[in-house]
């Protein structure tokens, strides 16, 4: 529910009309990999990292404490760097087996939450928050993908960690990472931007039902910046949340 004095915005994506302002995006997120994604949508942004305490509470879900962090700090960036832009937050968590994989502290975590998640699936879920001060609204949407990670070898991981790749990832790895290229991506069913930090086409429906639609093609952009021949944007986008 939306705090008080906030309302949900509720549009049809399909019905939204372009804002006759392109908005002004603050991206809540010191992450270069949603800098990059949010860059393809076409949209303006400028970069306002937040720092917030990501402990989960006793009894939380994956999906809950996403949208608690993904929110928390987007309220912390309204407050900061409060305009009339529209602010956007993220919040990215690993579960593997009901255990919640954060980025690792050294190397030596870094190894071990890679050979924990070697040919195995895992799940990735993003909570995007957006909130557009104007209109006085809180909007969430969250997304899963279920990740099914290769048979890499040890030698693998050692080069990937000694490169410094996985320090500052959840769960250890970046999908895009060409050193290692864990997932087995021929066998992804879900959102790929979302393993990345983003999903996009959530936040295209997201931003939506505010009335704005991107000047870009997204899920063309995403295939091209990627090259996955994405199954799930259709569904998402004829979604209302």
């Amino acid at each position: 529910m939306p705090p008080a004095g906030r309302q949900h915005v509720s549009h049809n994506i399909g019905a939204a009309t372009r804002s006759a302002d392109v908005p002004l995006i603050t991206l809540a997120s010191g992450s270069p990999r949603r800098k990059q994604l949010l860059a393809l949508t076409g949209w303006a942004a400028r970069v306002r990292p937040i720092a917030i305490d990501e402990t989960a509470r006793a009894g939380e879900s994956v999906e809950e404490l996403a949208r608690r962090l993904a929110l928390t700090k987007a309220r912390h960036a309204l407050e900061r760097h409060g305009d009339s832009a529209l602010v956007l937050a993220a919040d990215t968590i690993v579960a593997a087996d009901g255990r919640l994989l954060g980025k690792p502290a050294d190397a030596g975590e870094a190894a071990a939450m890679l050979e924990r998640l070697r040919v195995r699936t895992h799940r990735v879920v993003t909570a995007v928050a957006l909130i557009d001060p104007r209109a006085r609204a809180d909007l969430i949407d969250v997304c899963t993908t279920d990740v099914p990670m290769r048979a890499y070898d040890d030698r693998e991981i050692g080069a990937y960690v000694a490169g410094g790749f996985p320090l500052d990832k959840a769960g250890a790895y970046g999908i895009q990472d060409r050193p290692l290229q864990p997932v087995a991506v021929d066998e992804l069913k879900g959102c790929y931007a979302n393993v990345m930090g983003l999903p996009l086409c959530h936040l295209v429906r997201t931003m939506g039902r505010l009335g704005h639609v991107p000047p870009v093609d997204v899920p063309a952009a995403c295939r091209a910046e990627t090259g996955y021949d994405c199954p799930v944007y259709p569904q998402i986008l004829s979604e209302e949340v």
